[in-house]
């Protein structure tokens, strides 16, 4: 998509440029010690690409989601993972779109400036993953404090955030019109909630990804720390659910771009037989394959983004754009390992680092065949299978 990059060469070079400072060896490590990179989050705040999404007003640059997803393909693409600092872009549009004067007065700004880390979602829940209506986290109106009560899981950048945005069930099931109401939205302030109803329990996994158990116990949070009105809590939380879909389509075609540079590289280097093994047809046909499937996902990628940042529905286009791309990084994966050999599996490649980290997108945010049966149900009309 040549217009799309020429249009953005300025912004994608200055994020080659930052990033350039942070080599393999300093991902290779962190992941190494299961560690956050504080250092590079700390430079991209400070350079103001964590705040792209925050209008000028607020001291942010005031880009759309558009760009805001270049800057995290860019981060993938020179082999870091933003999965480390996607939850501010994605989190920001939550209180952009929802949040008071006040809210935003309060927060934005700090948040711009890096005093402030909003890098934390809680939704999911260990009995309720992608059926997010049958939450059973409870927030309880109590003068002038919400009392939370429950539970969350894969809860994500908790320790190296100073506020979350909690979605919790304000009127119960059994009240409801319609089980997609009666749901709030509101932000925890971290530093207040630890040790005083909220408890953390970090998650060992295969990703280098820090991700927590959340446990409320009669958590009391102040009542202006409700984002809009009670019980829309849903609606509002979808908008930030399709940025975050949209973006990380954008971090797996990063993704698919850096595996297919390194192997093709490999491959005209390589020589077996006396010759180099890119001459032949079974390597160079699924690497051209990729290729091709991560172009097609950087299109879908776009029309979302575009989508999103017009107020346009954009749902349908934020799903298949993650389908798309995680597909495509997938299989660029595959090919990417397969055709180092044995030095696809060494640390010192790279390789085995970013195939982990991109194949949590075929589970996370949203696994693939539950985009297909949105597709099914939502687009095709065909009837609900669930």
């Amino acid at each position: 998509m040549n217009h799309a990059t020429d249009q953005y060469q300025d912004l994608r070079e200055a994020v080659r440029d930052l990033c350039s400072q942070f080599p393999a060896e300093y991902f290779r490590k962190v992941d190494e010690e299961r560690g956050y990179p504080e250092a590079f989050v700390d430079a991209l705040t400070k350079a103001g690409w964590l705040a792209a999404l925050i209008p000028q007003e607020y001291g942010g640059s005031g880009l759309g989601l558009t760009e805001a997803s270049i800057i995290m393909e860019e981060i993938n693409r020179s082999g870091g993972n933003s999965g480390a600092c996607h939850g501010q872009m994605y989190n920001m549009g939550t209180l952009l779109r929802h949040g008071s004067d006040a809210q935003k007065e309060r927060y934005l700004p700090r948040i711009a400036s890096g005093e402030l880390r909003l890098q934390s979602m809680g939704v999911t829940e260990p009995t309720t993953g992608t059926d997010t209506t049958k939450i059973k986290t409870t927030a309880v109106r109590k003068g002038d404090r919400y009392v939370i009560n429950g539970q969350k899981v894969w809860i994500s950048r908790v320790l190296h955030s100073d506020m979350m945005i909690l979605l919790a069930r304000t009127t119960p099931l059994a009240d409801v019109k319609k089980k997609s109401e009666g749901m709030s939205i509101f932000l925890v302030d971290l530093h207040e909630a630890v040790g005083k109803g909220l408890t953390i329990r970090p998650i060992p996994n295969m990703v280098n990804h820090e991700t927590n158990e959340l446990f409320f116990d009669n958590l009391e949070i102040p009542a202006e720390n409700l984002i809009g009105e009670e019980g829309k809590g849903f609606k509002y939380i979808l908008d930030g659910l399709n940025a975050e879909r949209t973006l990380i389509a954008a971090e797996c075609i990063g993704d698919g771009y850096w595996f297919i540079d390194k192997v093709s590289q490999y491959v005209k280097d390589r020589v077996v037989f006396g010759r180099p093994i890119g001459q032949n047809q079974g390597v160079q046909f699924p690497i051209a394959r990729a290729y091709v499937n991560v172009e097609a996902a950087n299109l879908m990628r776009f029309e979302a983004a575009r989508r999103y940042d017009a107020h346009e529905s954009c749902g349908t286009q934020a799903n298949m754009a993650k389908l798309l791309a995680a597909d495509a990084s997938w299989e660029a994966a595959n090919a990417c390992l397969q055709f180092h050999g044995g030095f696809g599996f060494a640390c010192e490649y790279d390789v085995e680092r970013k195939f982990r980290e991109t194949r949590l997108y075929q589970v996370a945010p949203i696994s693939t065949n539950l985009i297909l049966s949105y597709v099914a149900e939502h687009v095709l009309d065909l009837p609900r299978s669930f």
